[in-house]
Protein backbone atom coordinates (compact mmCIF):
# COMPACT_ATOMS: atom_id res chain seq x y z
CA UNK A 1 0.00 0.00 0.00
CA UNK A 2 2.17 2.69 -1.57
CA UNK A 3 -0.60 5.10 -2.73
CA UNK A 4 -1.94 8.64 -1.22
CA UNK A 5 -5.07 6.27 -0.31
CA UNK A 6 -3.69 4.10 0.88
CA UNK A 7 -1.54 6.01 3.25
CA UNK A 8 -4.57 7.98 4.35
CA UNK A 9 -6.98 5.34 5.08
CA UNK A 10 -4.82 1.93 5.61
CA UNK A 11 -6.54 0.67 2.47
CA UNK A 12 -6.14 0.13 -0.94
CA UNK A 13 -9.31 1.45 -2.96
CA UNK A 14 -9.37 -1.70 -4.87
CA UNK A 15 -10.53 -3.33 -1.38
CA UNK A 16 -13.85 -1.37 -1.15
CA UNK A 17 -17.21 -2.95 -2.87
CA UNK A 18 -20.83 -3.44 -2.76
CA UNK A 19 -20.09 -6.49 -0.48
CA UNK A 20 -18.35 -4.97 2.07
CA UNK A 21 -18.68 -0.88 1.62
CA UNK A 22 -20.58 -0.59 5.11
CA UNK A 23 -18.02 -2.40 6.92
CA UNK A 24 -15.09 -0.77 9.38
CA UNK A 25 -12.82 0.03 8.12
CA UNK A 26 -13.61 0.50 4.42
CA UNK A 27 -16.73 2.81 5.60
CA UNK A 28 -14.11 5.45 6.86
CA UNK A 29 -13.65 5.84 3.02
CA UNK A 30 -17.43 4.49 1.21
CA UNK A 31 -19.09 6.84 3.97
CA UNK A 32 -18.27 9.80 2.08
CA UNK A 33 -17.89 7.99 -1.23
CA UNK A 34 -21.01 6.23 -1.18
CA UNK A 35 -21.40 7.94 -5.14
CA UNK A 36 -18.51 5.50 -6.80
CA UNK A 37 -20.52 2.33 -4.93
CA UNK A 38 -23.80 3.26 -5.49
CA UNK A 39 -26.12 5.53 -8.42
CA UNK A 40 -26.38 8.38 -6.48
CA UNK A 41 -28.72 11.46 -7.92
CA UNK A 42 -27.32 15.33 -7.29
CA UNK A 43 -28.86 18.47 -6.75
CA UNK A 44 -27.26 21.12 -8.68
CA UNK A 45 -24.20 22.45 -6.46
CA UNK A 46 -21.88 19.71 -5.93
CA UNK A 47 -18.82 21.41 -4.70
CA UNK A 48 -18.53 22.35 -1.03
CA UNK A 49 -18.23 26.32 -0.54
CA UNK A 50 -15.37 27.75 1.62
CA UNK A 51 -17.12 28.91 5.21
CA UNK A 52 -14.90 30.54 8.14
CA UNK A 53 -13.58 28.74 11.64
CA UNK A 54 -16.59 28.10 13.84
CA UNK A 55 -16.28 31.41 16.35
CA UNK A 56 -15.61 29.01 19.83
CA UNK A 57 -13.52 26.34 18.72
CA UNK A 58 -12.31 26.35 22.20
CA UNK A 59 -15.01 24.02 23.01
CA UNK A 60 -13.69 21.33 21.74
CA UNK A 61 -11.00 21.21 24.60
CA UNK A 62 -14.14 21.46 27.38
CA UNK A 63 -14.09 18.74 29.53
CA UNK A 64 -17.49 16.83 29.68
CA UNK A 65 -18.29 14.10 31.89
CA UNK A 66 -20.31 11.02 30.21
CA UNK A 67 -21.56 8.04 32.47
CA UNK A 68 -18.57 8.63 35.12
CA UNK A 69 -16.02 9.40 32.42
CA UNK A 70 -14.47 12.62 32.08
CA UNK A 71 -12.48 13.62 28.78
CA UNK A 72 -12.20 16.65 26.85
CA UNK A 73 -15.12 16.76 23.62
CA UNK A 74 -12.70 15.81 21.03
CA UNK A 75 -11.93 13.12 22.86
CA UNK A 76 -15.05 11.76 23.66
CA UNK A 77 -15.56 12.20 19.78
CA UNK A 78 -12.72 10.15 18.83
CA UNK A 79 -13.38 7.35 21.04
CA UNK A 80 -16.84 7.35 19.47
CA UNK A 81 -15.80 6.36 15.58
CA UNK A 82 -16.85 9.92 14.82
CA UNK A 83 -15.75 11.44 11.64
CA UNK A 84 -17.41 14.85 11.44
CA UNK A 85 -19.25 17.09 14.35
CA UNK A 86 -20.92 20.13 14.04
CA UNK A 87 -21.64 22.39 16.82
CA UNK A 88 -24.06 25.41 15.92
CA UNK A 89 -26.04 28.00 18.81
CA UNK A 90 -28.02 30.97 17.91
CA UNK A 91 -27.78 30.62 14.53
CA UNK A 92 -23.77 30.92 14.80
CA UNK A 93 -21.41 27.92 14.05
CA UNK A 94 -19.20 27.72 17.14
CA UNK A 95 -16.90 24.48 15.94
CA UNK A 96 -16.15 21.94 13.85
CA UNK A 97 -14.29 18.46 14.45
CA UNK A 98 -13.35 16.12 11.91
CA UNK A 99 -11.24 12.50 12.42
CA UNK A 100 -7.72 12.27 10.30
CA UNK A 101 -9.14 10.65 7.74
CA UNK A 102 -12.30 12.53 7.37
CA UNK A 103 -13.34 15.41 5.04
CA UNK A 104 -15.33 18.14 5.49
CA UNK A 105 -15.63 19.15 2.38
CA UNK A 106 -17.12 15.63 1.21
CA UNK A 107 -21.03 14.86 2.07
CA UNK A 108 -21.58 11.94 4.26
CA UNK A 109 -24.04 9.52 4.08
CA UNK A 110 -26.70 9.84 6.74
CA UNK A 111 -28.67 6.53 6.78
CA UNK A 112 -31.92 7.14 8.53
CA UNK A 113 -31.61 10.79 9.22
CA UNK A 114 -32.69 10.68 5.25
CA UNK A 115 -36.29 9.50 6.98
CA UNK A 116 -36.58 12.94 8.50
CA UNK A 117 -35.67 15.08 5.45
CA UNK A 118 -37.62 13.30 3.28
CA UNK A 119 -40.44 14.00 5.45
CA UNK A 120 -39.73 18.10 5.73
CA UNK A 121 -40.55 17.85 1.87
CA UNK A 122 -44.12 16.05 2.43
CA UNK A 123 -44.84 19.33 5.18
CA UNK A 124 -43.37 21.76 2.24
CA UNK A 125 -45.95 19.97 -0.12
CA UNK A 126 -48.68 19.80 2.46
CA UNK A 127 -48.12 23.58 2.57
CA UNK A 128 -49.18 23.27 -1.31
CA UNK A 129 -52.28 21.61 -0.73
CA UNK A 130 -50.32 18.47 -3.14
CA UNK A 131 -50.95 16.11 -0.21
CA UNK A 132 -52.58 15.49 3.55
CA UNK A 133 -51.56 13.13 6.30
CA UNK A 134 -54.97 11.74 5.46
CA UNK A 135 -54.93 10.52 2.19
CA UNK A 136 -54.59 7.15 1.33
CA UNK A 137 -51.02 5.94 0.18
CA UNK A 138 -52.66 4.62 -2.88
CA UNK A 139 -54.08 8.08 -4.10
CA UNK A 140 -50.67 8.57 -5.16
CA UNK A 141 -49.38 4.70 -4.88
CA UNK A 142 -51.97 2.73 -6.58
CA UNK A 143 -50.02 -0.21 -7.73
CA UNK A 144 -49.47 -0.76 -3.53
CA UNK A 145 -53.24 -1.78 -3.38
CA UNK A 146 -52.57 -5.05 -2.49
CA UNK A 147 -49.23 -4.79 0.01
CA UNK A 148 -49.47 -3.94 3.86
CA UNK A 149 -49.74 -0.36 2.17
CA UNK A 150 -52.98 -0.69 0.80
CA UNK A 151 -55.11 0.14 3.51
CA UNK A 152 -52.83 2.94 4.89
CA UNK A 153 -52.61 6.54 5.46
CA UNK A 154 -49.99 8.98 5.06
CA UNK A 155 -50.24 9.85 8.80
CA UNK A 156 -49.50 5.85 9.19
CA UNK A 157 -45.82 6.14 7.18
CA UNK A 158 -45.06 9.11 8.85
CA UNK A 159 -45.52 8.31 12.12
CA UNK A 160 -43.64 5.01 11.77
CA UNK A 161 -47.20 3.00 12.50
CA UNK A 162 -47.50 0.61 9.71
CA UNK A 163 -47.97 -3.11 10.61
CA UNK A 164 -45.90 -4.51 8.11
CA UNK A 165 -44.52 -8.50 7.97
CA UNK A 166 -40.86 -6.94 8.12
CA UNK A 167 -38.18 -6.70 10.17
CA UNK A 168 -34.74 -4.75 10.26
CA UNK A 169 -32.46 -7.82 10.02
CA UNK A 170 -29.11 -5.30 8.76
CA UNK A 171 -26.87 -8.39 9.19
CA UNK A 172 -28.96 -10.95 8.48
CA UNK A 173 -27.71 -12.17 4.79
CA UNK A 174 -31.25 -14.92 4.13
CA UNK A 175 -33.64 -12.36 5.33
CA UNK A 176 -36.08 -10.20 3.27
CA UNK A 177 -33.91 -7.07 4.58
CA UNK A 178 -31.20 -8.23 2.65
CA UNK A 179 -33.53 -8.60 -0.42
CA UNK A 180 -34.74 -5.06 0.41
CA UNK A 181 -30.96 -3.66 0.27
CA UNK A 182 -30.03 -5.85 -3.14
CA UNK A 183 -33.21 -3.97 -4.76
CA UNK A 184 -31.63 -0.43 -3.63
CA UNK A 185 -28.35 -2.04 -4.91
CA UNK A 186 -26.89 -1.19 -1.63
CA UNK A 187 -25.83 -5.28 -1.85
CA UNK A 188 -24.46 -7.37 -4.39
CA UNK A 189 -27.26 -9.59 -6.26
CA UNK A 190 -30.04 -7.88 -7.68
CA UNK A 191 -32.30 -9.88 -9.77
CA UNK A 192 -33.89 -7.27 -11.81
CA UNK A 193 -36.43 -6.50 -8.69
CA UNK A 194 -36.60 -2.66 -8.39
CA UNK A 195 -37.24 -0.96 -5.19
CA UNK A 196 -40.85 0.25 -5.86
CA UNK A 197 -41.82 -3.18 -6.96
CA UNK A 198 -40.09 -4.74 -3.70
CA UNK A 199 -42.10 -2.40 -1.33
CA UNK A 200 -45.71 -3.22 -3.10
CA UNK A 201 -44.88 -7.26 -2.14
CA UNK A 202 -44.52 -6.32 1.64
CA UNK A 203 -47.42 -7.76 3.05
CA UNK A 204 -49.30 -6.46 6.58
CA UNK A 205 -49.72 -7.79 9.86
CA UNK A 206 -53.26 -9.15 11.20
CA UNK A 207 -54.24 -6.21 13.00
CA UNK A 208 -54.85 -2.46 11.88
CA UNK A 209 -52.35 0.28 11.01
CA UNK A 210 -51.69 2.46 14.08
CA UNK A 211 -50.99 1.88 18.18
CA UNK A 212 -47.24 1.19 18.32
CA UNK A 213 -44.47 2.70 16.68
CA UNK A 214 -42.78 0.38 14.38
CA UNK A 215 -39.78 1.03 13.14
CA UNK A 216 -39.76 -0.24 9.20
CA UNK A 217 -37.64 1.70 7.06
CA UNK A 218 -39.78 0.78 3.50
CA UNK A 219 -42.46 2.74 5.14
CA UNK A 220 -40.31 5.72 4.56
CA UNK A 221 -39.26 4.24 1.43
CA UNK A 222 -42.65 4.68 0.26
CA UNK A 223 -42.97 8.19 1.82
CA UNK A 224 -40.34 9.05 -0.64
CA UNK A 225 -42.10 7.69 -4.06
CA UNK A 226 -45.64 9.46 -2.51
CA UNK A 227 -43.74 12.64 -2.35
CA UNK A 228 -42.14 12.27 -5.61
CA UNK A 229 -45.95 11.94 -7.63
CA UNK A 230 -47.18 14.33 -5.26
CA UNK A 231 -44.65 16.84 -6.18
CA UNK A 232 -43.96 16.11 -9.43
CA UNK A 233 -40.16 15.82 -9.80
CA UNK A 234 -37.55 14.00 -8.33
CA UNK A 235 -36.81 13.69 -4.49
CA UNK A 236 -33.68 15.04 -4.64
CA UNK A 237 -34.80 17.78 -6.66
CA UNK A 238 -37.53 18.39 -4.12
CA UNK A 239 -35.39 18.77 -1.39
CA UNK A 240 -33.13 21.05 -3.43
CA UNK A 241 -35.73 23.55 -4.05
CA UNK A 242 -38.09 23.19 -1.48
CA UNK A 243 -35.45 23.08 1.09
CA UNK A 244 -31.91 23.45 0.38
CA UNK A 245 -32.09 26.40 -1.36
CA UNK A 246 -33.65 28.57 1.27
CA UNK A 247 -31.28 27.16 4.21
CA UNK A 248 -28.70 28.87 3.23
CA UNK A 249 -27.28 25.15 2.65
CA UNK A 250 -23.16 25.42 0.94
CA UNK A 251 -22.61 21.71 0.14
CA UNK A 252 -23.60 19.00 -2.28
CA UNK A 253 -26.55 17.01 -1.58
CA UNK A 254 -27.01 13.54 -3.16
CA UNK A 255 -29.55 10.81 -3.18
CA UNK A 256 -28.71 6.88 -3.39
CA UNK A 257 -31.14 5.26 -6.49
CA UNK A 258 -32.02 2.17 -7.28
CA UNK A 259 -31.63 1.34 -11.18
CA UNK A 260 -34.78 2.87 -11.73
CA UNK A 261 -34.19 5.70 -10.41
CA UNK A 262 -36.34 5.24 -7.56
CA UNK A 263 -34.79 7.23 -3.98
CA UNK A 264 -33.95 5.80 -1.11
CA UNK A 265 -35.95 8.13 1.05
CA UNK A 266 -35.17 5.87 4.12
CA UNK A 267 -31.62 6.07 4.06
CA UNK A 268 -29.50 7.00 1.19
CA UNK A 269 -28.95 10.90 2.07
CA UNK A 270 -25.50 12.49 0.93
CA UNK A 271 -24.75 16.08 2.83
CA UNK A 272 -22.47 18.12 4.57
CA UNK A 273 -22.34 18.36 8.72
CA UNK A 274 -22.94 22.24 8.47
CA UNK A 275 -25.81 21.89 5.98
CA UNK A 276 -27.75 19.45 8.44
CA UNK A 277 -27.02 21.78 11.17
CA UNK A 278 -28.90 24.41 9.15
CA UNK A 279 -31.86 21.98 8.43
CA UNK A 280 -32.05 21.83 12.60
CA UNK A 281 -31.40 25.25 13.18
CA UNK A 282 -34.63 26.24 10.55
CA UNK A 283 -37.06 23.56 12.75
CA UNK A 284 -35.53 25.34 16.09
CA UNK A 285 -36.56 28.70 14.15
CA UNK A 286 -40.18 27.18 13.74
CA UNK A 287 -39.30 26.70 10.01
CA UNK A 288 -37.80 29.93 9.16
CA UNK A 289 -34.34 30.47 7.01
CA UNK A 290 -32.28 32.76 5.70
CA UNK A 291 -34.01 32.64 2.58
CA UNK A 292 -37.20 33.06 4.34
CA UNK A 293 -40.42 30.59 5.32
CA UNK A 294 -39.71 26.38 4.66
CA UNK A 295 -41.89 25.11 6.30
CA UNK A 296 -45.38 26.08 7.99
CA UNK A 297 -44.89 26.96 11.82
CA UNK A 298 -47.97 24.91 12.76
CA UNK A 299 -46.10 21.92 10.73
CA UNK A 300 -42.64 21.98 12.75
CA UNK A 301 -44.33 22.86 16.46
CA UNK A 302 -46.58 19.26 15.55
CA UNK A 303 -43.59 17.83 14.61
CA UNK A 304 -41.23 19.06 17.82
CA UNK A 305 -44.16 18.69 20.62
CA UNK A 306 -46.38 16.09 19.63
CA UNK A 307 -46.08 12.10 18.57
CA UNK A 308 -48.25 9.84 20.53
CA UNK A 309 -46.01 8.70 23.68
CA UNK A 310 -48.20 5.15 24.34
CA UNK A 311 -47.06 4.66 20.38
CA UNK A 312 -43.32 5.29 21.24
CA UNK A 313 -43.71 3.45 24.77
CA UNK A 314 -45.54 -0.04 22.89
CA UNK A 315 -42.74 0.50 19.94
CA UNK A 316 -39.42 -1.31 18.80
CA UNK A 317 -37.15 0.80 20.95
CA UNK A 318 -38.64 2.99 24.22
CA UNK A 319 -35.40 2.67 26.00
CA UNK A 320 -33.43 4.70 23.57
CA UNK A 321 -35.90 7.58 24.53
CA UNK A 322 -37.80 6.84 27.62
CA UNK A 323 -40.76 9.03 27.55
CA UNK A 324 -40.18 10.14 23.98
CA UNK A 325 -42.44 10.21 21.32
CA UNK A 326 -41.69 9.90 17.51
CA UNK A 327 -43.87 12.35 15.05
CA UNK A 328 -43.31 12.97 10.79
CA UNK A 329 -40.25 10.82 11.06
CA UNK A 330 -38.40 12.95 13.52
CA UNK A 331 -37.51 11.68 17.18
CA UNK A 332 -38.24 13.76 20.42
CA UNK A 333 -37.29 13.57 23.98
CA UNK A 334 -38.81 13.52 27.00
CA UNK A 335 -36.29 16.46 28.37
CA UNK A 336 -37.23 19.12 25.32
CA UNK A 337 -34.56 18.42 22.63
CA UNK A 338 -35.31 16.73 19.30
CA UNK A 339 -34.17 14.96 16.00
CA UNK A 340 -32.74 12.74 13.73
CA UNK A 341 -31.06 9.19 13.92
CA UNK A 342 -29.39 7.24 11.39
CA UNK A 343 -27.70 3.86 12.05
CA UNK A 344 -23.43 3.72 12.50
CA UNK A 345 -23.70 6.74 14.77
CA UNK A 346 -25.60 9.36 12.47
CA UNK A 347 -27.43 12.07 14.76
CA UNK A 348 -28.66 15.43 14.82
CA UNK A 349 -29.70 16.84 17.93
CA UNK A 350 -31.87 20.10 18.65
CA UNK A 351 -32.68 21.31 21.77
CA UNK A 352 -34.46 24.70 22.49
CA UNK A 353 -34.00 25.16 25.78
CA UNK A 354 -30.04 26.36 24.85
CA UNK A 355 -30.14 27.17 21.61
CA UNK A 356 -27.97 24.35 20.60
CA UNK A 357 -28.06 22.21 17.20
CA UNK A 358 -25.10 19.48 16.68
CA UNK A 359 -24.32 17.28 14.38
CA UNK A 360 -22.50 13.69 14.53
CA UNK A 361 -21.21 11.99 11.81
CA UNK A 362 -19.47 8.36 12.50
CA UNK A 363 -18.41 5.13 11.14
CA UNK A 364 -19.36 2.90 13.67
CA UNK A 365 -18.74 -0.69 13.01
CA UNK A 366 -22.20 -2.32 14.27
CA UNK A 367 -25.26 -0.59 12.73
CA UNK A 368 -26.93 -0.76 15.63
CA UNK A 369 -25.14 -0.21 19.22
CA UNK A 370 -27.19 0.58 22.32
CA UNK A 371 -24.76 1.49 24.53
CA UNK A 372 -22.95 3.70 22.40
CA UNK A 373 -26.65 5.46 21.48
CA UNK A 374 -26.85 6.49 25.11
CA UNK A 375 -22.94 7.70 25.51
CA UNK A 376 -23.87 9.84 22.90
CA UNK A 377 -27.12 11.03 23.89
CA UNK A 378 -25.82 11.64 27.79
CA UNK A 379 -22.38 13.72 25.17
CA UNK A 380 -24.97 15.83 23.85
CA UNK A 381 -27.39 16.56 26.97
CA UNK A 382 -24.07 17.40 28.46
CA UNK A 383 -23.38 19.81 25.80
CA UNK A 384 -26.78 21.47 25.86
CA UNK A 385 -26.20 21.30 29.96
CA UNK A 386 -23.21 23.46 29.53
CA UNK A 387 -24.97 26.08 27.16
CA UNK A 388 -27.87 26.36 29.49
Amino acid sequence: MTTEFATRYGFDRADVGLANWRQAPFSHWAFQNVAEVVPTAWRAAAVMKHEEPGADPAILTQSFTVQGQRASLADHLAASATDLFTIMRGGEFLADWSAPYADPARPHLVFSITKSLTALVAGALEAQGLLSPEDPVTRFVPEAAQSAFGNATLRHLLDMTVQLQFDEAYLDPDSPFARYRRAMLWNPGNDGENLRQFLCTIPGQDCAHGGSFRYRSPVSDMLGVVVERAGGARLADLLDRLIWQKIGAQGPLGLTVDAIGTPRAAGGGLLAARDLARVGEMMRQGGMAPGGRVLPEAWVRDTVENGDRGDWERGDFPELLPGGAYRNQWYRAASGWFGAIGIHGQWLAVDPASETVLVKFSSQAEPVDDDQDQRNIALFEAIFQHFS
